[in-house]
């Protein structure tokens, strides 16, 4: 077992309190958006490990630790199954400000679009590049405090009452659009034309609809909150399209492939598959490749789905998922119980988000982490709120 020393992205979105308030530490006054936890080649996490003499070694990135043995670190069903890495990206992520709104590919629209960069010889850095690898990036996100995001969309009849309701003249082809069709075809429709308008033009339909959105509050104020961030962005009519979730600490959004999403505000335990895959199709000025996009978003009206998670006789509360990159769990620890064995065939980074639990003898604060190499034995006890991230292999 090792103690993690992990990276802080301060993105422009990021809050700049919430992650600080959690570690008990002073906020710097910059955007700290996420804590990253795993092998992740931009931002591994660091771990120091002991020598085979007892005595420190040095600070090592957990990739490098996992390159030189990868079956004594991972286990081999996990790289049999997955290769010789850790296959998923374990945050903390804190929401100040909106993210994009954005989709990701299932694992062949991956496999496909990054062979078909790579025969172009698109650069991999390169502004306009859409696939950065061959993988797909299932996601879930746990809210840790209230938390506000969109996922998937909502029928179109409900869009079309909400951009009526705002009065706005340059809105009303799409309100027609969405009642005229059937609801694939009518989203489809919809998002092509939002994001093939004229630039101008949607600049001041989206000017309008904000100050429109301002004046009516109540289920229209989230999109003048957007606007504030992303004004005359096509992705805020965009944003209209789908539902609107508001999640209680506990609850818990899985983001599969093809379905629109982006988390508005709060702090959360994000979990993915190692992937950097996203197309873009809103609220960022970022490269958004339109074609690409409409081919990998799932055109259907969805329940967001909200996750709770389900409790076993153990104390771990998992949270089912359709994916095996990546399994979280949660367990919250009472003074005076028996320790819980966490020992398992997979690799493990075990996340303290509250109290004071301990992992063996070693005393986990907020924020503080620890990797598990698979097959180590490890028992949790003491107080607190401990997360579990690890495979299915």
């Amino acid at each position: 077992m090792d103690r993690l020393s992990n990276t802080v992205r301060p993105y422009a979105w990021g809050s700049t309190t919430a992650i600080p308030e959690l570690l008990g530490v002073a906020p710097t006054g910059e955007p700290q958006a996420e804590m990253w936890m795993g092998a992740h080649p931009g931002a591994p996490s660091r771990l120091t490990r002991a020598t085979s003499t007892g005595e420190a070694g040095p600070e090592q990135p957990l990739t490098d630790v996992i390159a030189a043995d990868p079956e004594r670190e991972l286990g081999r069903a996990t790289v049999e199954k997955f290769g010789p890495r850790l296959p998923f990206l374990l945050k903390l992520l804190a929401a100040g400000a909106p993210l994009s709104l954005q989709v990701h590919p299932d694992l062949a629209q991956a496999k496909q679009g990054y062979e078909d960069e790579e025969r172009r010889s698109v650069p991999i850095d390169a502004p306009h590049r859409t696939y950065k690898d061959a993988n797909h990036k299932p996601e879930l996100i746990c809210a840790l405090t209230p938390f506000a995001g969109l996922c998937g969309f909502r029928r179109p009849t409900e869009a079309a009452e909400a951009m009526a309701a705002l009065g706005i003249d340059s809105l009303k082809p799409y309100v027609d659009l969405l009642g005229a069709h059937p609801e694939e075809a009518a989203l489809r429709e919809v998002l092509t034309a939002i994001l093939s308008a004229d630039p101008t033009e949607m600049a001041e339909t989206v000017n309008l609809a904000a100050a429109a959105a301002e004046r009516l509050g109540g289920a229209h104020a989230p999109y003048a909150r957007i606007a504030h961030h992303f004004p005359g962005d096509p992705g805020v009519i965009a944003a209209m399209l789908l539902n609107y979730v508001e999640l209680q600490p506990g609850e818990a959004l899985f983001l599969g492939a093809g379905v629109p999403h982006a988390y508005l505000d709060g702090l959360g335990v994000e979990i993915m598959a190692n992937s950097d895959n996203v197309l873009r199709c809103g609220l960022t000025p970022k490269h958004i490749d339109v074609p690409e996009l409409l081919r990998i978003v799932r055109f259907e009206a969805t329940d967001p789905g909200v996750l709770r998670p389900e409790a076993s006789p153990s104390g771990e509360e998992l949270y089912e998922t359709p994916v095996d990159e990546f399994r979280l769990s949660r367990f919250d620890l009472s003074p005076g119980a028996d320790p819980v064995d966490l020992t398992r065939d997979t690799p493990q980074i075990l996340l303290c988000t509250a109290g004071a639990p301990k992992v063996g003898t070693v005393g986990l604060t907020p924020g503080a982490s620890v990797f598990v190499p698979s097959g180590e034995k490890v028992e949790v006890s003491g107080t607190g709120t401990l997360f579990r991230a690890t495979v299915v292999a």
